[in-house]
């Protein structure tokens, strides 16, 4: 019988791959990790935890001004974006200590490199060679930028985390989660804002009441959107840019392209270990995670569907308990709760109307409600508050 280093070699130390890992160990299989960069994946150092921070940290003026109407004084403050990044910074080197201690404590060799794969079990990581018996294809994914005249002064994501200073005005293009929070974000920071996209409304395969809801309250925070229309080219101007569009031309001191995320494949090996990669490189999984080689498996982002830290976790923890402890565990939601971190936040779980109605036509009703938060009454503030229950009659 073969002998391998490890039992399990999980390639990517996201929050997916780390929960994969850790579980694994906790049933007693030897298990290392393989990661290039900082530990916890996109959501800890790229997007949810940076992001949510920033959020926060951009409400804050909103909340300063409800202060009169609760008998407080008027509060003046400066905001300090090089202070911010660097104390949001501070917390995310914290979590990166955090999770290699809970590799380390659960005994989880760490292996540091980007990894690419040799054949089915041996695995290169730097200089060094190892082998396991099975591999973890957990990478996530990494931000992108169509090509276009002029894209290569176009920013993403990235690279909002490092901006020396808060821009004057900011073009985002995007109806997805990540165009629409950092919106939010710098337009509560008091940066002019643009958002584009092809479409007409913002978050596509919400529910169209949502969409529209959504539109009218960022609309009436100052976010500026400029629907249905592609970008043709960027040209410097100014010490800005000249945003040309199919149908207008408008000047931003910035540009980013927020319109999805690709896997993280390349340069992995993995087509030619065998393993079958679809568009954009997404690695090809079954519903139990297998890809095309018997013993390699892939969790997360780089798999494409659903992109959510919480659904990248439970799907590493079912797959360990199939390899390690319980062959019969599943892990298939019937509905997932999804949070967009806009001003307002948008929260949803289950089917939007128009979804349910496709389903079960004729069988659906929906009830809903528009009002203002009592937390605005005093201040008199226009807030608007949208719940909506869609339920199926039968």
């Amino acid at each position: 019988m073969a002998q391998f280093d490890y039992d399990l070699l999980v390639i990517g130390a996201g929050s997916g791959g780390v929960g994969l890992a850790r579980r694994a160990a906790s049933h007693g299989a030897k298990v290392a990790v393989c990661e290039e960069s900082a530990y916890g994946g996109t959501c800890v150092h790229r997007g949810c935890v940076p992001k949510k921070l920033m959020v926060y940290a951009s409400s804050l003026r909103d909340e300063l001004g409800l202060l009169p109407g609760y008998g407080y004084s008027s509060v003046q403050s400066d905001f300090d974006w090089s202070r911010m990044l660097s104390n949001i910074h501070q917390e995310l080197d914290r979590l990166n200590g955090v999770y290699t201690r809970l590799l380390d404590g659960s005994e989880v060799a760490r292996l540091e490199g980007r990894a690419r794969l040799l054949d089915a079990h041996r695995v290169e990581v730097g200089s060094q060679q190892v082998t396991a018996r099975y591999l973890a294809i957990a990478v996530g994914g990494k931000s992108f930028v169509p090509d276009f005249p002029g894209s290569q002064l176009a920013l993403t994501s990235d690279d909002l985390f490092q901006l020396p200073h808060l821009p004057a005005s900011v073009t985002l293009q995007g109806s997805g989660y990540i165009g629409l929070e950092f919106a939010s974000i710098f337009a509560g920071l008091g940066s002019k804002v643009t958002v584009t996209f092809r479409s007409s409304k913002p978050l596509p395969d919400f529910d169209e009441e949502v969409r529209s809801f959504l539109l009218e309250r960022m609309q009436a925070r100052g976010v500026e959107f400029r629907v249905s229309q592609g970008i043709r080219e960027l040209r410097p101007r100014d010490g800005g840019l000249e945003i040309v569009s199919d149908k207008d031309s408008w000047t931003s001191e910035i540009y980013v392209c927020a319109t999805g995320r690709i896997p993280n494949t390349q340069g992995l090996g993995l087509v030619e270990a065998g393993v079958k990669l679809g568009e954009r490189g997404r690695v090809e999984v079954d519903s139990l995670c297998r890809t095309s080689v018997d013993n390699i498996f892939a969790i997360g982002d780089c798999c494409g569907g659903v992109q959510l830290t919480p659904y990248a976790i439970a799907q590493g923890r079912a797959l360990a308990e199939r390899l390690f402890g319980d062959a019969q565990a599943r892990f298939e939601p019937a509905h997932i709760p999804t949070a967009v971190f806009t001003q307002p936040a948008v929260g949803v779980v289950g089917l939007g109307e128009e979804a349910a109605e496709e389903q079960f036509p004729g069988d659906v009703d929906s009830y809903k409600a528009v009002f203002r938060p009592m937390k605005y009454t005093l201040p008199d503030k226009p807030e608007k508050t949208l719940m909506k229950l869609v339920v199926r009659r039968s």
